[in-house]
């Protein structure tokens, strides 16, 4: 009898759906990955191609050389004392005229004033020329009486002295300049009358200015024609020989300098203005700054060899100064520096600079070190 075996089909009839599920999962999750890793792809590609950041700036040149440190001062135009002569009278005297005016530039010699010496004065002249006219009589008759052996040497020796006493007294009252009637009172000095103190009708005592002038001394090379005051701080850095250009204050000169250089710097501070004197030779011949001219003066002072940059490419941070250049392949590079001096819009600075590197003077505030940069166009008259 044969043996028969009965299987169900329920099971398998359940199976077949659930591989073919699956499948379809599978395929699904192939086709997922298929697509991720060729957007990665993509991506990375896209990424590859974008240009690095990079900061647009302006450069400069660097060079290295004498750079100084600018002083400003204030001051007057022939106003120095070894400048001014006073003009006075060695004897009481009346004005009668005045011939000069301030502000005039009189010739060595020009006659300034009128003068009348005091009566009294004209008696002690008068005085002294009839002393030594009665001497010279007295020793000539005493000489007489010797010869013949009526006076002695004793006699002789006295009336000599007589008449010596009596010259030297006339010679002192002439070397005043008195004599009866009208005087005249010339310039001892060439230059610019300064300043008038009498006028006509005064009565001027001995030693009484009458008026003051100021020499023309500018052929002098070590006589100071300006006059400056300057803070104490700053007149330790001064020396004598130093570069000076003056500025007038006027509006209407606006424009015009000249230089000189200082011969005089001040030990002392003055008890008026609190500022230390500075005494500069300035060569003014011809020009528009006549005495009595008020003056700005910036002088150069501590000059010494530095790096010359524009005051705009010098940054500070908690590390102290320092400056972006250029290095290959257009990559900023700090380097640190030490300001030395000032100089209008430029700084003298000492540091590791590269001349042959372009110096960053704008844009350089965005910029860190290593950082890719690209040149700006420049502005009309700014940075190249």
């Amino acid at each position: 009898m044969a043996d028969r075996r009965f299987f169900s089909r329920t099971p398998l009839r359940a199976a077949v759906p659930a591989c073919c599920a699956v499948a379809v999962l599978a395929a699904a999750a192939a086709l997922f990955a298929s697509h991720a890793a060729h957007a990665g792809n993509t991506g990375n590609t896209a990424a590859s191609d974008t240009p690095a950041p990079s900061a647009a700036v302006q450069t400069v040149r660097v060079s290295r050389g004498a750079v100084s440190q600018t002083l400003v001062a204030y001051g007057t135009v022939a106003s120095a004392a070894a400048n001014a002569t006073t003009v006075s009278l060695p004897y009481l005297a009346r004005v009668t005229r005045v011939l000069v005016q301030p502000g005039q530039t009189v010739a060595r010699g020009a006659p300034l004033f009128v003068v009348q010496a005091d009566p009294n004065a004209v008696i002690a002249y008068t005085q002294a020329q009839s002393s030594a006219t009665l001497a010279r009589g007295e020793l000539a008759r005493t000489q007489s009486l010797y010869r013949d052996g009526l006076a002695t040497q004793s006699q002789l020796a006295a009336a000599q002295k007589a008449l010596d006493d009596a010259q030297q007294a006339l010679a002192a009252q002439h070397a005043t300049g008195i004599a009866a009637g009208a005087n005249t009172v010339t310039a001892p000095v060439a230059g610019v009358v300064a300043q008038l103190t009498a006028a006509p009708g005064d009565q001027v005592q001995a030693g009484t200015a009458l008026a003051q002038l100021v020499a023309d001394n500018t052929a002098n090379a070590h006589a100071a024609n300006v006059s400056l005051g300057i803070e104490p701080a700053d007149a330790l850095t001064l020396h004598a020989g130093d570069r000076v250009v003056l500025h007038p204050l006027a509006p209407a000169l606006d424009g015009l300098q000249a230089q000189g250089r200082i011969v005089l710097v001040g030990a002392a501070v003055d008890a008026q203005s609190q500022l230390v004197n500075v005494g500069a030779n300035v060569p003014l011949a011809g020009t528009a700054f006549l005495p009595g001219t008020r003056v700005r003066a910036d002088i150069d002072t501590q000059t010494g060899i530095w790096w010359n940059v524009p005051r705009a490419a010098v940054l500070q941070d908690d590390r102290g100064h320092y400056v972006y250049q250029i290095a290959p392949g257009n990559k900023a590079q700090r380097v640190n520096v030490t300001v030395k001096v000032e100089h209008g819009n430029a700084y003298g600075v000492d540091g590791a600079l590269d001349a042959t590197r372009p110096l960053v003077v704008s844009g350089n505030d965005e910029l860190e070190d290593g950082m890719a940069v690209r040149l700006a166009p420049a502005k009309q008259g700014g940075a190249q």
